[in-house]
Order: C-alpha cells, then sequence, then structure tokens
C-alpha cells in the first residue's frame, strides 16, 4: 500500500504533480510532519520563481517609452469611410540645438538664443494635408460628419467638433484642389481639423509644437537648411519663389529631409500649435528645456507658422525661422465679426499632421479656444 508522498526522486528539469486525493498524512507520525498548506506554499514559490526568472526585472519607465520607440514604425492612415490615404513618419525623441546662430544669414532676432530642447517621439505627415484631406471635414456633409459628431458626443466631445462656415471666396485661390496643399485655413480650423481627424480615427492627431516642428524640420542637422548651409541646393528640397512658378506644388516632388520628410522648405507655411511671442526663447531656464509650448489663448494673433512657403526667398525657409500671423491675412474679409474658419490672405499657408506616441500633459484634450467673439 502506498502511505503518504511519494518517495521516488523525479526527473531533473520536471516537476511532477501530486493529486491531492491521492495523499494521507498523519499528523501523529513523525513520518509525515508536512502539512498539506506547507505543500501548497512550497509549490507556489517555486513557480513564482520560475516566472521571475523568465521575465527578468520590472522595466523602467525610461527603458518602456524606449521600446515603445523602437516600436514605432511608418504607417498609413485612411480616412474612415472614405478612400483617402495619408502617410504618417516616425520621429524618435531626442534633444536639439533651437534657434539660430548669430552669425546665420537672414535670421532673425526672435531666433535667439539658442537653447537645448527635449522632445518626446511622435509620427509627423510626410506631406503637408491636401484639399483631399481637408475638403473632408470642411465641405462633407454626408455620413462621415455623422458619424465623427456621434463619436464625438460619446466622448464628451460634441462641442468640440464642429465644421467650417463657407468661405467668403474661392479657398483655394484658383490653384487647384486634390493633392494640393490645402491652404487659407485659420489656426481655429486647423485645430479643429486636427480633433475631427482625432474623433475619426480614434488616434491623437494634433498641430505640431514650434519644437516638434523645428526638431523634425532639422533631421539631425545644426546648419541653416536641413541639408547643409549651400543655399544653391535649395530648389532640390524646396519650392519657393525662385522655381515655384507663383503656386503651391502637389508635395512629394522634391528631395525629403534626413528623416523622411518632404516639403518641410517651402510650398506651404505650415501652423504650430503656439502662440507667437518674439521674447518666448529668452524666457527658456537654464539647461534642458523639455517639450516647450506656448499655449494659444483665445485671441485670434498671433500664432507660429514655420517651413516657409513657395511665394517666400530662401531666408525664410531656413530650419530656424519663424513667422507671426496677423490680422492682415483676413483683410478682404468683409464680415463683422471676420471668420474664425478662413483667411483671405494667407494664401501660402497650410498645415501637417502629428501623433503622439506619449501625449504631453499639457496638450492633453486640447482644444482651441477662439470663438466669434475673439479679440485679435
Amino acid at each position: 500500500m502506498r502511505r503518504g508522498l511519494e518517495t521516488n526522486r523525479p526527473r531533473v528539469g520536471r516537476i511532477r504533480l501530486i493529486r491531492t486525493d491521492q495523499i494521507r498524512v498523519n499528523p501523529s507520525n513523525p513520518r509525515h510532519p508536512w502539512s498539506i498548506n506547507f505543500i501548497y506554499c512550497l509549490l507556489l514559490v517555486l513557480l513564482c520563481t520560475i516566472c521571475g526568472l523568465r521575465q527578468g526585472p520590472a522595466a523602467s519607465a525610461d527603458e518602456q517609452t524606449t521600446e515603445k520607440t523602437n516600436q514605432m514604425t511608418p504607417y498609413t492612415e485612411t480616412i474612415p469611410g472614405t478612400n483617402i490615404k495619408f502617410e504618417m513618419v516616425p520621429i524618435a525623441g531626442g534633444t536639439f540645438l533651437m534657434g539660430s546662430p548669430a552669425a546665420e544669414a537672414g535670421r532673425s532676432t526672435d531666433e535667439s538664443p539658442q537653447h537645448q530642447v527635449t522632445v518626446r517621439s511622435f509620427w509627423m505627415g510626410r506631406l503637408e494635408v491636401t484639399w483631399d484631406e481637408y475638403d473632408q471635414f470642411a465641405f462633407n456633409q454626408g455620413i462621415i460628419n455623422d458619424r465623427v459628431l456621434s463619436s464625438a458626443q460619446q466622448k464628451g466631445l460634441a462641442d468640440a467638433v464642429t465644421r467650417p462656415t463657407p468661405p467668403y471666396a474661392d479657398e483655394s485661390f484658383g490653384y487647384g484642389k486634390g493633392r494640393q496643399p490645402a491652404i487659407s485655413m485659420t489656426h481655429h480650423a486647423a485645430m479643429e481639423y486636427c480633433r475631427w481627424l482625432s474623433a475619426l480615427t480614434g488616434k491623437i492627431y494634433r498641430l505640431p509644437t514650434e519644437a516638434e516642428w523645428e526638431y523634425a524640420g532639422r533631421a539631425g542637422s545644426k546648419t541653416a537648411y536641413s541639408f547643409d548651409e549651400d543655399v544653391r541646393k535649395l530648389g532640390d528640397y524646396a519650392w519657393y519663389a525662385e522655381n515655384s512658378n507663383g503656386a503651391p506644388q502637389v508635395g512629394g516632388k522634391k528631395k525629403p529631409n534626413a528623416w523622411a520628410l518632404y516639403d518641410m522648405h517651402g510650398n506651404v507655411a505650415e501652423w504650430c500649435i503656439d502662440q507667437f511671442d518674439a521674447e518666448f526663447y529668452g524666457r527658456m531656464k537654464p539647461g534642458v528645456s523639455l517639450a516647450p509650448v506656448l499655449l494659444p489663448n483665445e485671441r485670434r494673433y498671433p500664432h507660429v507658422v514655420r517651413g516657409g512657403s513657395w511665394d517666400d526667398d530662401p531666408f525664410r525657409l531656413r530650419s530656424a525661422a519663424r513667422l507671426a500671423s496677423r490680422k492682415e491675412w483676413s483683410k478682404r474679409d468683409p464680415q463683422r465679426p471676420q471668420s474664425i474658419w478662413w483667411h483671405t490672405e494667407a494664401i501660402t499657408v497650410g498645415f501637417r499632421v502629428v501623433r503622439p506616441l506619449e501625449e504631453q500633459e499639457a496638450l492633453r484634450a486640447l482644444r482651441s479656444k477662439i470663438t466669434r467673439q475673439s479679440p485679435d
């Protein structure tokens, strides 16, 4: 008759399971001093030890972020309900020197002092937003917008997803639509487009911060342009006053920068999230600034525009060049108050979107504060 625990030694590397209904313990017998609870505890400790060895030590927050960044890959987003697609490029976070040195030709004082900035990882649109994409937001009144509003209501964002009012004049200014970069929308409109796209796709899309834009535009460079200092090469990478034939061009026809982004120099100048302040760099604290951004308020102007355009001279296309929006961009708009959706003179301004890997606290649930009653 079998008594107590099995005494045969199991083979190395295997754990023998024992049916508890076969265990017979006589507490008064000194040959069986163990209890059932003790056996369970012993097996539990052994299993936990094995699992711990397999999993290794818990990763730190920095290690987890690095792992997520390493898993970032390019992808193509399709606007739900359409066959319209756009490409997103991964940009690994890092630290760079923002602004321009005093000796850089064509620089402005609002580009100084230079300062160290760290940005987190994000994806950025390979191209600027096209009319094919923007028109789905601005003019499509069918099932797509109904779906967006329904999704927004479920998330408590219904008041944030609104469509533009009709423009005063031809919003494309005769330059064509389709794959052409969208132009003439206000900062408010670009922000709302990003909220619409986010509600529709379930991903966070927004305008880049000024720091993110310059980081991506430089693509690791420290020179005036992402390729080097030689302005004679600019035509290989950019549409600007000298070669654009007086009009914006379909994106992606010039060389990309080192991070596979097209038209970061020229074609259309691009909105950033930030309110513009010529003295903003001077207020940076010593050391490295983490993800700086000057949040927009309820005022219509000024906001940051980057990259230069098809109508600009080379110095406007430098990686550090900054431009501020202004009231004159709506000079021909006869409406009172003027439109918060369309500019009548900003025919050189468009935007591209970014998607943060992990959103920074200051930008979570950020929405435009501009209304028809907003001051200039």
